[in-house]
C-alpha cells in the first residue's frame, strides 16, 4: 500500500485541502479532504516526474526478481494533479522500456548507451500516452508509452522562414 490510497496510486488527485497546511495532524484536528479518484480519458498528456521509489519486484512467471523503480508521473488535468505510479523493472528483459522512459524525459539519445542517472529523474518532463486497464474489477490509469523528447520538440517546432507569415 502506498501513500496514495491503493497499491497503485494511479489517478488519485493530490490536492491539499487543509488551507495550505501540509504536515502532521493532531488527534482532535478537523479534517475535510476526501480522496478523489480521476480516470483520465485515453490520450496524450504532458507530465512531470515528482520523484520515484526504489523497490524490489518479487518475480513472476515472465520476469525474475529484480530491482524496480516506481516513478511518480504527475499530469495536470482540469486543475487537478493526477499521479500515476509507473513501475519500471531493472532487468535486461525490460531494457527497451527503460530506454523508452529515459528517452521520454530527454536523458537518453536514440541508439546510444546510457548509464541510468536516477538523481536526474525528479523534475524531468515529457509527454506520454495514457490509457486505462482493469485490475481486480477496478479501472486504473496506465502509461502506455513515453514519447521521445527529442522527437516531440522537433515535431512541435514549425519551420521558420524569415518574412513569411
Amino acid at each position: 500500500m502506498d501513500n496514495f490510497g491503493n497499491s497503485y496510486g494511479n489517478g488519485y488527485g493530490n490536492v491539499n485541502g487543509n488551507n495550505g497546511f501540509d504536515g502532521e495532524l493532531g488527534w482532535e484536528d478537523t479534517i475535510q479532504k476526501e480522496q478523489e479518484f480521476i480516470i483520465l480519458p485515453p490520450g496524450d498528456y504532458d507530465f512531470t516526474i515528482d520523484g520515484f521509489d526504489r523497490a524490489r519486484f518479487n518475480g513472476s512467471e515472465k520476469m525474475p526478481a529484480c530491482n524496480q523503480a516506481i516513478v511518480h508521473v504527475t499530469i495536470n488535468y482540469n486543475g487537478s494533479k493526477v499521479v500515476i505510479n509507473h513501475r519500471l523493472n531493472l532487468h535486461t528483459r525490460s531494457e527497451s522500456f527503460l530506454s523508452e522512459f529515459f528517452r521520454g524525459i530527454g536523458l537518453k539519445k536514440k541508439n546510444e548507451p546510457l548509464r541510468m542517472n536516477w538523481n536526474a529523474v525528479p523534475g524531468a518532463t515529457g509527454r506520454c500516452k495514457v490509457g486505462t486497464r482493469v485490475y481486480n474489477g477496478n479501472e486504473y490509469n496506465e502509461i502506455k508509452k513515453f514519447y521521445p523528447k527529442d522527437e516531440i520538440v522537433q515535431a512541435q517546432t514549425p519551420n521558420y522562414n524569415p518574412g513569411q507569415f
